[in-house]
């Protein structure tokens, strides 16, 4: 079995700036994941064509299941609000989603809230900005592997210190409900050892991913919950292949149940 987390930034491609659909189908297709997390997702975006990028990668997966959750209606930096009930497909969305090889039995969506108040970041082109934080998604799935069911879940968490904390605790609270073993696929922000000295969950891979033309950082984790992680088996390989989108590189892990 292969788990893999994925930041996409929407499709955008750091050698041109644009988003192509062909580019973004050969990243996912190249990772060649059984369930894959994705973040930064956009539908019905115009920066990205209009395009549903999480239906984009079921297809370069060959896989059925898949679900968007989206945080908010609009576009990040520009005009945009909380997600709410009255937004439909054709509004402009943008959040985080989960695409499985495996059928799904169940689904859970858990609100994680924005910090309330801007914080500095960076932003190349435009130096330290004041920016208001947006609020985030959980979303897990219930994954009916041949060898049983497995949770696996994805969340982007806030860019602001010690907001994304509070943010990640409330994450495995919510995922306490669903059954053994339990996987978090996401863009944590933050390193491996906050992410398991804050939760108690192990990080599955040490590798870098940020920036993608050449990592630094590890943001994005693959952590399991110690209860019930034997089931997985063990981690054969580790891979963060550099692709043709994102200034984020993928994290797959693969497992050997035998």
């Amino acid at each position: 079995m292969r788990l893999a987390t994925f930041n996409l930034l929407h499709g955008r491609s750091l050698s041109d700036g644009t988003v192509h659909a062909d580019r973004i189908s050969a990243a996912v297709a190249d990772l060649d994941a059984d369930v894959l997390g994705l973040q930064e997702v956009d539908r019905a975006q115009p920066r990205s064509g209009s395009l549903d990028l999480t239906a984009l990668a079921a297809s370069a997966m060959g896989a059925t299941h898949h679900r968007f959750a989206a945080a908010v209606v609009g576009t990040p930096g520009q005009t945009w609000e909380p997600w709410h009930s009255g937004a439909d497909i054709a509004h402009p969305q943008y959040g985080i989603a989960l695409v499985s090889r495996y059928p799904v039995s169940r689904w859970q969506i858990t609100g994680l809230p924005a910090a309330p108040m801007r914080s500095p970041v960076y932003v190349p082109g435009g130096g330290l900005l004041l920016l208001r934080d947006e609020p985030r998604v959980l979303l897990a799935a219930v994954v009916e592997t041949p060898d049983g069911p497995v949770t696996v879940a994805t969340t982007h968490l806030s860019f602001v210190p010690g907001w994304n904390v509070r943010q990640l605790r409330a994450a495995v609270r919510a995922l306490r409900a669903l059954p053994a073993p339990r996987v978090l696929l996401g863009d944590l922000n933050m390193p491996a050892g906050p992410a398991r000295a804050f939760t108690g969950w192990k990080p599955l891979a040490r590798a870098a991913t940020f920036p993608s033309p050449s990592p630094q950082t590890q943001l994005d984790h693959v952590l399991v919950d110690p209860r019930g992680a034997a089931a997985l088996g063990r981690v054969v390989q580790v891979r963060t292949p550099a692709g043709p989108v994102s200034d984020h590189r993928p994290l797959v892990v693969r497992f050997d149940r035998r």
